[in-house]
């Protein structure tokens, strides 16, 4: 059953997605629990990382560079087409927070259930992160007319729960436990990981649900618009990174389009005007519709790159 699931994960986030809007209570009872289903999620998705190898990775120009583009470059992009297209003003600060805020946690897990490089996704993730809040900082203070302010405190004790203590546990686990016995345990455990996944597009589309019952249309626009700002990150993150490879492109693309909104919310909370919590739970559905989109365009890709071969040897 495991097996099935992470198969099939790409389907089956977008089903979960659906079944959050369609049930909200459930999806209500969901929501406070997910900072204890993201420890997990990251604490079992770091065991299968070798730390060295992600520090590496993180002290890499490349690494920064792409988190320039991820915050500051989409910024720049987003912000200014909805300028272009005459925003509200609390859109727009919903949109620059939106393009602040880092790549969701659960990328990694996401990278690995679609055969991208989860190792390169989790400095990715980590990276975006940390320059997360003064990105945030600087846009609110740019297109927020109000006084606002951010709970760095509280942003700094998540940075500790759900990044650095999961790192540090992962390490210690490395050094202790024959690499062999890890293997076949992370094994399972990257299938237990994926179900871990499924909480958080069934527990975080409740706000656009609230926001359907109480005008069908407003929400469905909020849908409308959070499609258009997940689009423009993906196809800007693909076209920087063509060059560099179908993988690392798809790579980027998605980890751009991932963002985690509910930590954003945490740390900014009101400041993030009344438009945010709308599209928090707007953008559920096309970041969850992206791993299957991504798996397409992967299989698709790869098969017409491998049909001239198979010609060939015919």
């Amino acid at each position: 059953m495991l097996y099935f699931i992470s198969k099939h994960s790409s389907v089956l986030l977008i089903v979960a997605t659906f079944a959050g809007f369609i049930w909200p209570e459930a999806s209500l009872t969901v929501f406070p629990v997910l900072p204890y289903v993201l420890f997990f999620l990251m604490l079992f998705t770091l065991l299968g990382i070798e730390q060295k190898a992600l520090l590496k990775i993180l002290k890499e120009s490349n690494c920064w560079i792409y988190t320039f583009l991820h915050s500051v470059v989409m910024t720049v992009i987003s912000c200014s087409l909805a300028i272009l297209i005459g925003a509200s003003d609390s859109l727009l600060v919903a949109i620059a927070a939106v393009s602040a805020t880092g790549s969701l946690f659960a990328t990694p897990a996401i990278a690995r259930s679609i055969g991208l490089n989860a190792l390169t996704a989790m400095a990715m993730t980590i990276a975006t992160t940390l320059l997360m809040p003064l990105v945030l900082y600087i846009n609110l203070h740019l297109f927020q007319n109000n006084e606002f302010s951010l709970d760095i405190a509280s942003y700094l004790i998540r940075l500790i729960v759900f990044i650095v203590c999961p790192m540090v546990f992962s390490a210690v686990v490395y050094h202790f436990v024959p690499r062999p016995t890890l293997t076949r345990v992370h094994s399972k455990l990257s299938q237990v990981t994926i179900l871990l996944v499924f909480a958080f597009p069934f527990g975080l589309v409740g706000p656009l649900r609230e926001a359907f019952n109480s005008n069908p249309s407003i929400a469905i626009n909020y849908v409308f618009i959070s499609f258009c700002v997940c689009f423009i990150f993906f196809l800007s993150s693909i076209v920087f990174y063509l060059r560099q490879g179908k993988d690392i492109a798809l790579l980027a693309a998605i980890t751009s389009s991932n963002r985690n909104v509910l930590l954003t919310f945490t740390v900014a909370g009101t400041s993030l005007g009344p438009d945010f919590l709308i599209l928090l739970g707007a953008l559920q559905i096309p970041t969850y519709a992206l791993p299957l989109f991504v798996r397409l365009i992967n299989n698709y890709i790869t098969t017409r790159h491998l049909s001239p071969q198979t010609n060939n040897t015919k």
